[in-house]
C-alpha cells in the first residue's frame, strides 16, 4: 500500500520548516522575474525555502514564509543569491557573487552541454579520426572541470568523459574513448578546449546487464511478502511524522535531498530533543589514478550537482517494500518553472531481528523482543553512480545513516595487455575501472535535552598500575574548541565521541549523552597538497564540531563549484577556534569508502553499505523498550514469552 504526499497543506497554512510548495515556488520565480531578474537571460540554479531562526521557532514566534534563490545571469556570466519574501511579495536581498563563484550544475545543463559536444564540429572531426561517426551512438558524461590551479577567467564549465554505444541501449561505460576530454562554457554553449591526446582503441567487449542480454532470470526463488494487516505503526501530518516514539519532521532541499527537523524521543511521557536536524552536507568523489583523464576526477556531488535534484522516483517492490509512505520533492527548472520529484522519499517499517533476549536456564523460562526500524531514504543517480541515503530510527533511541552504493563504474581505457597499477582490469580488451573514494559528510545539529551540549573523545586506555595485565578501561576526555574537536578515528583506541547535556543529569548523575560510534571513518587518500584534498578538507578528518551559525552550512563551503577551497568550508570556519563547551553545536562526521575494485563490481555494482550508529549513552536511566509487546504471529507457542506472566 502506498499514500502519495500529493495532498499537502495549502499555501499559507504550512509549517515553517515545510519544504517550499510547487504554488511557492511559482510566487518566487514571478516575483525575481517581475524584480532584479527579468531579463531573459537569467537562469534558476535553485528556489528553497529559507528556513526561520531556531530561535523564532522555539520562542513561538509567527515567522513568515521566505526563500532562497541563487540565479546565474548567462550574458554577464556572474551569479546571484536571493531573499524573498512570500507573505510580502518583495525581494528583500540580491547580491552578486563575486567573480568565479559557480553555483551547482542545473539538470537542463547536463543535457545542454552534451547537445553542445554533439554538434561541435571540431568533436565531430577529431572522433571520425578515431574512426567514431555515428554522434547519436557517442555519450558526453558531464562533470564538474574541479580546480587545478588554472585560470579559467570566470567561465561556467563542463568537462565531458566521452563513452560510445555499439547500439541505442548499449552500456557505454564499456566502451570509453580514453583521452578524449571536451570543455564545455555552459553559459554560451562553446566548446572552449578539446584534449586530444594519443589515442587509444576503444575496449568492444560487452558490459550489458539488461534481461535481453543477461539471458532467463532464475526461477528458484520463492516470493516474500511484507505485509501489516492492521496498517503502519506511523502516522503523518503534513510533513510531520510520529512513530513509536520518535517524532520529527521531513523536509526537502535541492543540495541536500532529504532532511530531519526536530528529531525528539517520548521518553516516559516527555519529548526529549535529540538533533534539531539532520543531513548530508557534502560528498566528494576522488580518484586514485594518474592517467591524464582519471587524474582530474574529483566530483563533490552535492555541492557540484545539487544532488537533492538527482532524486529517483521511487518505485513500490522495487526501491522499497511494505506499508510506504511517500514524499515528494519539490524543485525548480532553469527556466523557473517548478517540477516534481514524485515519491522522492519513501518512508516505511522494517523487521530489524531480535532487540533483547534472556533464556533463565534456571526456571526455563525466555523473553524475546523483536526489533524494528523506521526508515527513512531517498535514491540519487549521479552519472554512473546510484547513491541511496537511509536514515534508521530504531525503538530504543538509536539512530543509523547509511549510505548504499551502487550503480556503475566510471571506467577507462587502457591499451590491451597491460594493467594499470592504480585500477582492476574488468577485461582482457582493455576496459578498467580505477581506485576511488567515497567520502560523505553529514550535518547534525545538535538539541541534546536542549540548546547548551559539549562533546566528549572517548579512548581505551591500559593504566600505568596494572598489577593484573588485565585492566583497561574507558577515558573521556572534554573538546574544548573547535579546533581541539578536530579528530581523526583511532580503532586501536576503541575511539567513539559523546555528545552531551551538563545541564541534565540521569539518574546515576552524570550528563545525558548519545555516542557517535565512528564506523567507516576513513581518511581521504590523496596528499594534502593536491588540488582536491585544498577543496575538500573536511575529508581530511572524521569529527568536526562547530559553535552554530546559520550560516555555516556545508562542508566544503556554499559553492564548491570551480572553487579552490581557500575561503570557505568546516577548515576556514573552525580557524576562529569558538568555544564548544555549552553552548548550541553543530557535529559534523565524515565516513567513506575505499574502493578498491573488483572484478564483482562488473558490469553493474552489488550495493556496498556504508555509514555510522547514534546511540544513547546514559540519555535513558534504563532500557526504554521494556514495554515492548510480545510477539503473537507466527510463533511455535503463540508468543515470545514463557515467563510466569504469560
Amino acid at each position: 500500500m502506498t499514500i502519495s504526499s500529493e495532498a499537502q497543506a495549502v499555501v499559507g497554512t504550512a509549517h515553517p520548516l515545510d519544504p517550499l510548495s510547487r504554488a511557492e515556488i511559482s510566487r518566487v520565480v514571478s516575483i525575481l522575474k517581475e524584480g532584479p531578474a527579468a531579463g531573459e537571460s537569467f537562469r534558476f540554479i535553485s528556489v528553497e525555502l529559507r528556513e526561520p531562526s531556531k530561535a523564532d521557532l522555539r520562542g513561538g514566534v509567527q515567522v513568515a514564509r521566505e526563500a532562497d534563490a541563487v540565479l546565474v545571469d548567462r550574458a554577464q556570466g556572474r551569479a546571484f543569491e536571493a531573499v524573498v519574501g512570500l507573505d510580502t511579495g518583495t525581494v528583500d536581498k540580491w547580491a552578486q557573487l563575486a567573480v568565479g563563484v559557480q553555483p551547482p550544475f542545473m539538470v537542463d545543463e547536463f543535457a545542454e552541454g552534451e547537445e553542445s559536444c554533439r554538434k561541435n564540429p571540431e568533436v565531430q572531426a577529431a572522433l571520425a579520426k578515431r574512426g567514431i561517426t555515428d554522434m547519436s551512438l557517442v555519450c558526453f558524461e558531464p562533470w564538474s572541470v574541479g580546480y587545478f590551479g588554472e585560470d579559467d577567467e570566470g567561465r561556467r564549465l563542463m568537462r565531458a568523459l566521452v563513452f560510445v554505444r555499439d547500439e541505442a541501449d548499449d552500456s557505454p561505460y564499456a566502451h570509453p574513448i580514453e583521452n578524449f576530454i571536451v570543455i564545455v562554457d555552459l553559459n554560451s554553449g562553446e566548446v572552449v578546449k578539446l584534449e586530444d591526446d594519443q589515442a587509444i582503441p576503444v575496449p568492444k567487449a560487452s558490459g550489458n546487464y539488461l534481461p535481453k542480454y543477461v539471458g532467463p532470470a532464475r526461477t528458484d526463488l520463492k516470493p516474500i511478502e511484507i505485509t501489516q494487516p492492521e496498517g503502519a505503526s506511523f502516522t503523518v501530518t503534513g510533513n510531520h511524522v510520529q512513530w513509536a516514539d520518535w517524532s520529527f519532521r521531513v523536509g526537502f532541499t535541492p543540495r541536500e535531498g532529504l532532511v530531519l527537523h526536530q528529531l525528539k524521543f517520548r521518553d516516559q511521557g516527555v519529548e526529549r530533543p535529540v538533533i534539531n536536524r539532520a543531513s548530508l552536507s557534502e560528498m566528494v568523489v576522488p580518484y586514485g589514478d594518474t592517467a591524464p583523464v582519471q587524474a582530474k576526477k574529483n566530483a563533490f556531488d552535492s555541492g557540484e550537482y545539487n544532488i537533492g535534484n538527482m532524486a529517483n522516483s521511487l518505485t513500490l517492490g522495487c526501491d522499497c517494500l511494505g506499508e510506504i509512505r511517500y514524499f515528494d520533492g519539490h524543485s525548480v527548472d532553469s527556466l523557473g518553472n517548478p517540477w516534481t520529484i514524485e515519491n522522492a522519499i519513501c518512508m516505511h517499517e522494517e523487521d530489524d531481528s531480535i532487540l533483547w533476549k534472556h533464556f533463565d536456564f534456571r526456571e526455563a523460562t525466555t523473553e524475546t523482543r523483536r526489533s524494528r526500524k523506521l526508515v527513512i531514504s531517498f535514491i540519487a543517480t549521479v552519472a554512473n553512480y546510484e547513491y541511496a541515503f537511509y536514515w534508521h530510527l530504531f525503538l530504543d533511541g538509536s539512530i543509523e545513516f547509511l549510505v548504499k552504493a551502487t550503480g556503475i563504474l566510471s571506467t577507462a581505457g587502457q591499451k590491451p595487455g597491460e594493467k594499470s597499477p592504480y585500477g582492476q582490469s574488468l577485461n582482457n580488451d582493455g576496459l578498467y575501472a580505477p581506485i576511488h573514494q567515497h567520502m560523505f559528510n553529514v550535518r547534525m545539529d545538535f538539541e541534546l535535552d536542549g540548546v547548551k551540549n559539549a562533546v566528549y573523545e572517548v579512548d581505551m586506555e591500559i593504566p600505568r598500575e596494572n598489577p593484573t595485565h588485565t585492566a583497561f578501561m574507558a577515558v573521556d576526555r572534554l573538546l574544548e574548541t573547535e579546533k581541539a574537536a578536530i579528530r581523526k578515528t583511532d580503532s586501536g583506541k576503541h575511539r567513539f565521541w559523546k555528545i552531551v547535556n551538563h545541564e541534565s543529569r540521569n539518574i546515576v548523575d552524570e550528563p545525558v549523552a548519545y555516542r557517535l560510534i565512528p564506523t567507516d571513518g576513513i581518511q581521504l587518500a590523496a596528499g594534502d597538497e593536491s588540488y582536491v584534498s585544498k577543496r575538500a578538507q573536511f575529508a581530511r578528518n572524521n569529527l568536526w564540531v562547530t559553535a552554530y551559525d546559520r550560516t555555516e552550512r556545508f562542508a566544503a563551503g556554499e559553492f564548491p563549484n570551480q572553487s579552490t577551497g581557500a575561503d570557505d568550508g568546516l577548515h576556514i570556519w573552525t580557524e576562529k577556534d569558538r568555544n564548544i563547551v555549552d553552548e548550541d553545536l553543530v557535529v559534523w562526521y565524515t565516513f567513506g569508502m575505499h574502493h578498491v575494485v573488483r572484478l564483482e563490481d562488473w558490469p553493474v555494482m552489488p550495493r556496498q553499505n556504508i555509514g555510522f550508529m547514534l546511540e544513547p549513552h546514559g540519555f535513558f536511566n534504563q532500557n526504554p523498550t521494556l514495554n515492548l509487546p510480545t510477539e503473537t504471529r507466527g510463533t511455535n507457542g503463540g508468543h515470545c514469552s514463557t515467563g510466569n506472566d504469560q
